[in-house]
């Protein structure tokens, strides 16, 4: 007699790994499987690590996510970035025109949220990621969220704290306005809890 395991797929989890600390991550493939999907790709390619959260804005969000972030050239940041895989958008042989079909749902955008961001089309959804700082409600049914924060939030508040030119001077018109001074920088790890460190009893459920 075969016994089967009922733990045979455990649930994999992310964590951002910073100098400010650690931010697990769980993951809604119910809702946007694409999302998730390309998420865990990249993440295991590496693109992620070696980025920066580029765009930080207080009580809104932080986003990061973008290859652009790792090339020393802060006017760049937020202009890069790819889906995991060829989802049927973009030239199928050149992977950096890679992006995701929106898989917009009802969640709402809320303090914690992991949403993906996109340029002005609908499907134009690469790597780049942002967590919410606050409940945004303007966003939901616009963004596609695919996970949320379930331990680390204080330190996506750290984060949310830094330093940027804006924050100093509102005025501040060059693209890097809201680029964390120092930069935060990130690598990402997919795995079951047990693997990266995570006590699932101490989490937000």
């Amino acid at each position: 007699m075969l016994v089967i395991s009922c733990n045979e797929n455990p649930e994999e989890y992310a964590v951002i790994i910073t100098e400010k600390g650690k931010i697990f991550l769980r993951f809604f493939p119910e809702i946007a499987p694409k999302h998730v999907e390309s998420f865990k790709i990249l993440a295991r390619e590496g693109l992620y690590n070696g980025t920066s959260f580029h765009r930080v804005i207080k009580d809104f969000v932080i986003q990061g996510g973008d290859p652009n972030s790792k090339d020393g050239d802060s006017f760049n940041d937020g202009q890069g970035g790819r889906a995991g895989k060829y989802f049927g958008i973009g030239e199928k042989d050149i992977p950096d025109t890679w992006t995701i079909p929106a898989e917009f749902n009802d969640m709402k955008h809320k303090k914690g949220t992991l949403s993906m961001a996109r340029a002005k089309e609908n499907d134009s959804a690469g790597s780049q990621f942002f967590i919410c700082l606050d409940s945004l409600p303007t966003l939901d049914g616009k963004y596609t969220i695919f996970g949320e924060v379930i331990d680390g939030m204080d330190i996506v508040e750290k984060i949310g704290d830094a330093y940027t030119p804006r924050k100093r001077n509102p005025y501040y018109s060059r693209p890097d306005g809201d680029n964390p001074r120092p930069n935060i920088f990130m690598d990402v790890e997919i795995g079951i809890a047990e693997e990266l460190g995570l006590e699932l009893s101490t989490v937000n459920k």
